[in-house]
């Protein structure tokens, strides 16, 4: 499958603490529990893509600093084509992650100059001809491709992660152009089975999820008219949370746009997602189609 997706790569920092809040203290020594991956929604959602078996078009815009080195190298370790990241930006993005044993995390976003920079509208063009799903995260560079590719009948996917307003004037584009529509339950301001009818009846998505963390994933089929929880899987024991929802995201996508079938794809994504947080960084623990398959098997 071809999938085309438009989103943010940025080196990623984690260390694990104790606890929140953090006591303070001048100096610490935590030995090897700091950590630099290449990261980003753009770029997890296309290795996560890429390992399940598809052909992805990643479209993203990096630095002309050294550290944009670590990402060419990550993206050729991959198997991840590098000819559409472009060298755009003054500054590689970055983000600091503090995360305790509890599932809990602060997630610090650097993004630079990534959100004033356009990417070269014609290059979107040739790399998504022949991409009848598109990934197209909340960062502004992919702004401009919704109405297009709606225009072109695609299949628009997109994650707006947090919000709490339908309102919301930077997340309304995003919202209003996907057929299938993730979101976190974390900032909701009302219960996600009401959210969701909300949702239906302002920009009526084909397939809603909110996700909600330990206690899973609410789905939403507009056709059906179906808004049920589905519980949580556990597959290993958790190290870290960050990247669970690009990994829920991710494999949803794999699975549907080969079934159409949203039930069965968000149930295999939930297991998918499980086992990555058996990993640290929000780029690794990762598995092919084949070994989750074989674990799904085994948990249903």
């Amino acid at each position: 499958m071809n999938i085309l997706v438009s989103g943010l790569i940025n080196i990623e920092t984690t260390m694990r603490v104790e606890g929140f809040p953090i006591p303070y203290m001048p100096v610490r020594y935590p030995f090897f529990n700091i950590n630099s991956t290449v990261s980003g929604v753009g770029y997890n959602v296309a290795k996560a893509l890429t390992i399940l078996g598809n052909n992805v078009r990643l479209l993203s815009l990096i630095g002309r600093d050294p550290i944009a080195s670590l990402v060419r190298q990550a993206l050729e370790r991959d198997c991840i084509p590098g000819d559409n990241v472009l060298a755009a930006l003054e500054e590689t993005a970055q983000s600091v992650i503090l995360y305790d044993g509890e599932g809990r995390r602060q997630i610090n976003v650097d993004l630079k100059d990534a959100q004033e920079m356009a990417y070269p509208q014609q290059r979107y063009h040739a790399a998504s001809s022949d991409c009848d799903i598109q990934v197209l995260c909340n960062i502004n560079f992919s702004r401009p491709f919704l109405e297009m590719a709606r225009k072109a009948g695609k299949l628009v996917a997109t994650d707006v992660h947090t919000i709490s307003n339908l309102d919301d004037p930077y997340d309304i584009d995003f919202m209003r152009a996907a057929n299938i529509l993730f979101m976190s339950h974390d900032w909701l301001p009302v219960s996600p089975e009401q959210w969701a009818r909300q949702v239906w009846n302002r920009f009526g998505p084909e397939v809603l999820v909110i996700g909600m963390g330990q206690q899973g994933a609410l789905l939403a089929v507009r056709e059906d008219n179906f808004i049920e929880r589905i519980p949580a899987v556990y597959t290993r024991p958790v190290v870290n949370t960050i990247g669970a929802g690009d990994a829920l995201f991710s494999a949803f996508i794999h699975y549907y746009a080969r079934t159409r079938d949203p039930y069965t794809s968000l149930r295999k994504a939930m297991v998918f997602a499980s086992y990555k947080i058996g990993a640290t960084s929000a780029s690794e623990g990762f598995l092919t189609e084949e070994a989750l398959d074989d674990l799904y098997l085994k948990l249903f």
